[in-house]
């Protein structure tokens, strides 16, 4: 079981690796096609650490 905020973290790690593969070559997913799109992973990186800091918080 990861310790408390390991998720976050995890998560955080995660995302920040899906945007540099994303700077290098575009993933191709739809809305993720060109280059400059990694603002995007940005946002959703965001949504979701907030999402799991606020899970944890209710547990």
């Amino acid at each position: 079981m990861l310790v408390k905020g390991g998720m976050t973290k995890l998560l955080a790690l995660v995302i920040v690796g899906f945007m540099v593969i994303q700077l290098i070559k575009p993933i191709g997913w739809p809305g993720l096609r060109r280059r400059a799109d990694f603002w995007k992973l940005a946002l959703l990186a965001m949504a979701a650490i907030s999402l799991a800091a606020v899970l944890g918080h209710l547990t």
